[in-house]
């Protein structure tokens, strides 16, 4: 049986995701990673991992369709077996998300409703269904955002959703111990190059003026935390929330 640790990272295709997925088969991770509807993107990004000499698959999933889960995990078993000779997975990344921009006085209920399903319901059952295949000792980093702790107008729902996976991954931490899983929280700032946040010279130059580090942020300044959260020089980190942000909004 293959002793290789196996990610499992939703979204995995492209920006954030996709660096999260390279960055962990660099250091020796098989990849099972998620996509939406855009195959091509991610059957790319399989054959990056494989050009580095490693191992992945690609699987669709909704994340906001509960309904669906039950039989995403059944293919999860098949790619375990057939790709890595494995029953079980040892690193959950609930990465998978969109965006919404939204006063709070024109944000209509369907577009609650899809937050509420995409970035919490759905991440919920998700890593409950999940945990069914996931190794003792192994880790959970949920994707959470720096508006979980500072505000911009037109982000509410998205920011309480992020907010609610702060507070559930605590939980997770303290329910999963004695299992030895620790889970911890990732919240990016605006990261450019991903294809969720609108880019401009204009929206660029505004967000680097508020961040104490000078720049903009890139998907590649958050692939390397998650894999860190996964080794383990951080087998003692669990039920944190770490900003990777650099320093906006200080």
């Amino acid at each position: 049986m293959n002793t290789q640790k196996i990610a499992l990272i939703t979204g995995g295709s492209r920006g954030i995701g996709k660096d999260i997925a390279l960055t962990l088969a660099r250091k020796g991770s098989g990849i099972i990673l998620t996509y939406l509807s855009n195959r091509i993107e991610a059957e790319a990004t399989v054959s990056a991992i494989e050009s580095l000499g490693g191992k992945a698959v690609a699987l669709p999933l909704n994340t906001a369709d509960t309904s669906g889960f039950d039989a995403f995990f059944k293919q999860v078993q098949q790619a375990l077996r057939a790709t890595f000779d494995a029953e079980r997975f040892d690193f959950l990344v609930n990465n998978a998300g969109t965006s919404l921009t939204a006063p709070v006085t024109e944000t209509t209920e369907a577009q609650f409703d899809e937050m509420l399903n995409i970035h919490l319901r759905g991440v919920y059952f998700f890593t409950q269904k999940a945990l069914n295949l996931i190794n003792d000792g192994g880790r959970i980093v949920n994707i959470s955002s720096g508006v979980s702790r500072y505000s911009f107008a037109g982000a509410s729902v998205y920011a309480m959703m992020k907010g609610a996976i702060d507070v559930y991954t605590r939980y997770l931490a303290l329910e999963l111990g004695t299992r030895k899983i620790a889970a911890n929280v990732v919240a990016p700032g605006a990261i450019f190059g991903g294809a969720a946040m609108q880019d401009s010279p204009e929206i660029r130059a505004w967000v680097q003026g508020m961040t104490a580090l000078g720049r903009v942020g890139l998907p590649d300044d958050v692939g390397g935390v998650v894999a860190f959260l996964c080794s383990e020089d951080a087998k003692w980190v669990n039920g944190q929330r770490i900003e990777v942000t650099g320093g906006m909004v200080l």
